[in-house]
């Protein structure tokens, strides 16, 4: 009975087991990448060097909350309902086949350029121009009398000519013939630095889209000199510090207005170095002027002020200079504009 009692228990405990199942069955993923079920997939780890499948995300898109339809618009072109009508006082007379006068349309004004348009006025009354004691053409020295006129406080900036260009569709000389831009390595970056690349052409057509001109010769003079006959726009004593020439060491120009301690008497800034700058008169002698120069004549257009270049020489109130104004274009002339 002991025996047979311990034959059933072993029975029993065996078909326990068959019931419940062995590892590797149904429910259990055991060492196989087969799914479990044709509802769900298996996700494993993969090995080194599989890419990993992603998990496809399921993402529940929030019921949009109705918005009221807009409104219709008119286009442009439509056709204008027709007028309320007008009430004619009896026997009157109704003009036949005459058409309407139109209303004038004002037109907007259009909105001023984008450009630094702050001048300063001379006033009028004399001055000294020229030297005896510079260079042979910048001679005699002698004494004008001037009309009350305005001039750019700064020189014509890159940001400037760039508002130009895009208003007009201006392409300088330098950019024409592809030799150099104002645009290249000389404006990239340099909004507030004096244009240059720029012909007297170039120049002339700026000043004149803002109702302006290049300065005479003499105006810019008298701007830069002041009426007390002064060697540099601060005085009559070389520094160096005060305007970008070649003692100061940058080997390029500079933002406009940088060396306010040189301005004219006037207030008008780095009207010697950072860039030479056109004016409007031929390279002529001064009346009284016996010394030869074969660049005299109406050639070429006088240049002033000197460049970040130059020396103590080029930088005084009335040293001359001259260039051909229709292909001169450099990378230290540039310009500014008077009225």
């Amino acid at each position: 009975m002991k025996r047979s009692y311990l034959s059933m228990v072993v029975l029993m405990l065996l078909m326990a087991a068959a019931a419940c199942g062995s590892p590797g069955g149904e429910g259990e993923v055991a060492g196989t990448m087969e799914p479990a079920s044709t509802s769900e997939p298996a996700i494993s780890t993969p090995s080194r060097g599989q890419a990993a499948t992603p998990t496809p995300m399921r993402y529940d898109m929030a019921t949009p909350t109705p918005q009221p339809a807009p409104p219709t618009l008119i286009p442009a072109t439509s056709t204008p309902p027709p007028p309320s009508p007008t009430t004619v006082a009896e026997g009157a007379p109704t003009p036949e086949g005459e058409p309407a006068t139109p209303t004038p349309a004002e037109e907007p004004e259009a909105p001023a350029p984008s450009v630094t348009d702050i001048m300063i006025e001379i006033a009028a009354g004399p001055f000294v121009m020229g030297s005896d004691e510079g260079d042979a053409e910048d001679s005699p020295a002698r004494e004008l009398d001037l009309p009350t006129f305005e001039i750019d406080r700064f020189e014509v900036t890159n940001a400037d000519y760039a508002a130009f260009e895009a208003d007009t569709g201006h392409v300088t000389f330098a950019e024409e013939q592809g030799f150099g831009t104002w645009r290249g390595m000389w404006g990239e970056g340099q909004d507030n630095h004096p244009v240059v690349m720029v012909t007297w052409h170039d120049a002339q057509a700026y000043c004149e889209w803002l109702g302006k001109r290049l300065p005479t010769e003499a105006e810019w003079e008298k701007a830069v000199r002041g009426t007390d006959g002064r060697r540099f726009p601060w005085g009559n004593e070389w520094d160096p510090d005060k305007a970008n020439v070649k003692e100061r060491g940058l080997r390029g120009t500079a933002a406009v207005g940088s060396f306010g301690a040189g301005a004219s008497p006037y207030g008008v800034d780095d009207m010697v170095g950072n860039v030479w700058e056109w004016t409007a008169d031929w390279y002529l002698p001064y009346p009284g002027n016996v010394a030869g120069d074969p660049y005299y004549g109406e050639k070429f257009r006088v240049t002033r002020g000197g460049g970040w270049f130059d020396v103590e020489a080029q930088a005084t109130t009335f040293s001359r200079n001259a260039a051909d104004p229709n292909k001169t274009a450099n990378d230290d002339l540039g310009f500014r504009c008077a009225r």
